[in-house]
């Protein structure tokens, strides 16, 4: 038994939905590995019901298995507005939404991040970033001065496998993309900022 097992032995379970959800990603899907998965999973949840926010944005949806376990941890009357680029997810996305009991909380939106999120009003308590990796410093300067202050911004994958330790190749956007995140976050003085090194690497970020 390894480390990684015993934890999950050790944690809340996933509900049905979810797994289930991880077992038809990894059949139908071709990039399965690009879930949560279950101990991501429980760790989004608790830092939702630690930080109590009302109203939540997600980029890139996927599959929807991180967004049902955001919205598991909202509260009863909060809300998470989350945003997919592939619309050949949608169908994919939404029957799986369709069964879980929180499907009040979440607002699917499909489409480019740049058009939907000036659409959406007000300020946002949480916001969990996990789309293209060549776009994450973009993601950020988009949604930061919409995210109110003590606001938490949550960047996924900001380890890429190791590669973040290695000089990218020149065509390798995605590692690259993933680099200037991280040294744009080291810069930047109106956040606190930490890296988690759960999976592919974590980044919580705090608004000042």
């Amino acid at each position: 038994m390894n480390e990684e097992t015993y934890i999950l032995n050790h944690i809340d379970g996933e509900d049905k939905l979810l797994t289930e959800l991880y077992r038809k990603a990894h059949v139908q899907l071709l990039r399965p590995r690009m879930l949560a998965g279950h101990l991501q999973g429980r760790i989004l949840k608790m830092l939702v019901r630690m930080h109590r926010p009302q109203r939540m944005l997600e980029i890139g949806t996927y599959t929807g298995y991180a967004t049902l376990c955001l919205a598991e941890g909202l509260p009863d009357d909060g809300e998470i507005h989350t945003v997919e680029m592939d619309d050949e997810m949608e169908d994919f996305i939404r029957e799986n939404f369709k069964r879980s009991p929180f499907k009040d909380k979440i607002r699917l939106h499909i489409g480019d991040v740049r058009e939907i999120i000036p659409r959406l009003d007000g300020l946002f308590d949480m916001v969990y970033i996990d789309g293209d990796k060549r776009e994450y410093c973009d993601y950020f300067d988009l949604v930061f001065d919409r995210v109110r202050q003590g606001g938490i911004i949550l960047a996924d994958n900001t380890l890429w496998n190791g590669k973040v330790l290695e000089t990218p190749l020149p065509n390798d956007q995605q590692t690259l993309g993933i680099v200037r995140f991280n040294e744009k976050m080291k810069e930047d003085r109106r956040i606190e900022k930490i890296i988690l090194p759960l999976r592919d690497g974590l980044t919580v970020i705090y608004k000042l």
